[in-house]
């Protein structure tokens, strides 16, 4: 029984890892890639605008109805959808395929949280173990190989992108090219070796604004700087990863029973039912209480995603070393995912929290104070591995958090995560165009110490509940002795 249960965790994980090697390469390259009027960014915008949408009405029904299973596999299929729009990038192609992928968001994410929560409750039904250390642990398998996908993705863009970088022609009249992010716009820039050491970074990082730097302006035009045959190749690879990620689904992963978790519900869900469902979870106040630290993990990678990869790394470093910085995230992240799953058992959720929001303010003001500089070359590493393993904590365990505080709402409970840290993104991405660095990070800060302080009230309310559970209890068997 447990080979099966974990056959099961494996399965859904590695299926996770081959889709979002593919969507997560594309979505830190979205701004470098499709820099013409901002469409790479608006088109991530539109993702995780219609993510919402989904969340709320989509993920109780659908799951209902066809079952996890199914809807992960239906769900994917979406996700695959906004590789092949990136071949041909437009306004029409690529936003169309960006709402297609969000819609299938919110079912994607709660169906995979509701399949672990339920695989996890039931083994330790089966085992005697405490059900919050089981499913702490499936879900640190989960984003031990799911975050990964930040490993292989980012490696495979860089290896793709290095091939064009070298078949860059620059003009023979510049001294040299600069790559600088100012709004949108992406500008091309020599390798380091070549870079004369004269070249100003003062517009990079937290003084990094939107038209910053008009000078550059009659000096340069706005380019991806990756040719057709490049992207083809790059799509090509993503949109492949997610047909056989589909199809490692479809294969071998096994349909779960969710009977029991039908009768607690509606018999037959309607949208309008599960519209009230989601919305109907807000009655729990330990569920409006986590909302503000469920943005900030959206906020945070939407800020490591578009405003750490454009201000400072693709600013300072060039776009071909966006991928590898990447990668750094990506390794710490899986590694950090598997030990903050094993370790809660040990240290408690509140002690892994605090040290996650530590190490998130300690980078915030980081890089507040921080110039970068490509001297300085293993700095631009050292932000994404610390800020991978403040991520890592937060997801494993506050999704782990959500399947046990809200057992008998999971699918709604799950949608509500899902909406929420897909507001996060959403508002990350709209200002993006418009606000400061050093103003962005103040928001991720301020929407950290909210949530923490918020999380640690729904702590004290769950140990002021048990206490009261144990003192009745206690009661009762001294009267009944």
């Amino acid at each position: 029984m447990k080979i099966k249960h974990l056959k099961n965790i494996i399965i859904v994980s590695f299926g996770f890892l081959l889709l979002f090697t593919a969507y997560g390469g594309l979505q830190a390259l979205q701004s470098s890639l499709n820099p013409e009027k901002g469409l790479g960014v608006a088109s991530l915008s539109v993702v995780y605008g219609c993510l919402i949408m989904s969340s709320l009405f989509l993920p109780p029904i659908i799951i209902k109805k066809i079952g996890c299973k199914w809807t992960i596999v239906a769900s994917m299929c979406c996700y695959v959808t906004y590789s092949i729009g990136n071949f041909k990038p437009n306004w029409y192609s690529l936003i169309i395929t960006s709402a297609i992928l969000g819609i299938g968001g919110g079912p994607l994410w709660a169906s995979k949280c509701t399949y672990l929560t339920i695989s996890g409750i039931k083994y330790a039904h089966q085992t005697g173990k405490e059900k919050m250390d089981v499913v702490n642990q499936y879900f640190g398998i989960f984003f031990l190989i799911y975050q990964s996908s930040g490993i292989w993705g980012n490696l495979i863009s860089s290896l793709v992108l290095n091939q064009n970088q070298n078949k860059v022609h620059y003009p023979k009249h510049a001294d040299h090219v600069e790559i600088r992010a100012v709004g949108m716009e992406v500008f091309l820039k020599l390798t380091l070796s070549e870079a004369p050491n004269n070249i100003s970074y003062s517009y990079c990082g937290a003084n990094n604004c939107p038209k910053a730097t008009p000078e550059l302006s009659n000096t340069t035009t706005p380019v991806s700087g990756v040719s057709d045959i490049m992207r083809y190749t790059l799509m090509g690879i993503y949109t492949g990863s997610g047909v056989i990620a589909v199809l490692l689904i479809v294969i071998f992963l096994d349909q779960i029973d969710l009977s029991e978790e039908q009768k607690r519900e509606d018999e037959n869900p309607t949208i309008w039912n599960s519209l009230l469902g989601t919305i109907k979870q807000l009655k729990d106040i330990r569920q409006c209480l986590l909302i503000p630290l469920t943005m900030f993990s959206g906020f945070q990678q939407g800020f490591l995603s578009s405003d750490y990869t454009k201000a400072y790394i693709t600013c300072a470093l060039g776009i071909h070393f966006v991928g590898y910085v990447m990668i750094c995230y990506g390794a710490t992240n899986s590694i950090s995912s598997m030990a903050s799953g094993k370790l809660s058992q040990y240290t408690g959720r509140i002690s892994l929290f605090m040290l996650a929001a530590a190490v998130s303010i300690s980078c915030i003001i980081a890089l507040l104070l921080w110039s970068p500089n490509p001297d300085q070359l293993a700095v631009f590493f050292i932000f994404p591995a610390l800020w991978s393993l403040s991520d890592a904590i937060c997801q494993t365990l506050l999704n782990a958090f959500y399947g046990v505080l809200f057992d008998d709402h999971k699918e709604a409970a799950f949608a509500n995560y899902r909406l929420w840290e897909s507001l996060g993104f959403v508002i990350s991405f709209a200002y993006s165009n418009y606000l400061c660095v050093s103003v962005k990070l103040y928001i991720v800060l301020s929407i950290l110490l909210i949530g923490m302080i918020l999380y640690l009230v729904v702590e004290y309310l769950e140990y002021r509940k048990h206490k009261i559970m144990a003192l009745d209890t206690n009661a009762v068997n001294m009267t009944e002795s």
